[in-house]
């Protein structure tokens, strides 16, 4: 029997403050979606608010790699919740 399990798909939400419009949410979704083993994201906007982001995976995502893609599309993350 394989210790491996399946793949299955993984989320992280990240609590990201500063974004404020579609260029924003464009930006961070580009950044994310570079991240090794990302497959997808999604982004609730709240627009003068701490924003939602969803990141889909199949393997366990480095936090301090999300959290730099962030900061590189200039913004912060203020919290992670992986749903694993």
């Amino acid at each position: 029997m394989s210790t491996d399990p399946s793949p299955i798909d993984r989320t992280t939400v990240l609590e990201v403050e500063g974004m404020t419009c579609g260029h924003c949410v464009s930006a961070v979704t580009r950044e994310l979606e570079d991240v090794k083993d990302v497959s997808k994201v999604s982004v609730i906007l709240r627009n003068g608010g701490t924003s939602e982001v969803t990141v889909v995976s199949d393997a366990v995502l480095d936090e301090d790699a999300l959290r730099a893609a962030v900061d590189e599309a200039g913004y912060t993350v203020t919290a992670v919740r992986a749903d694993n």
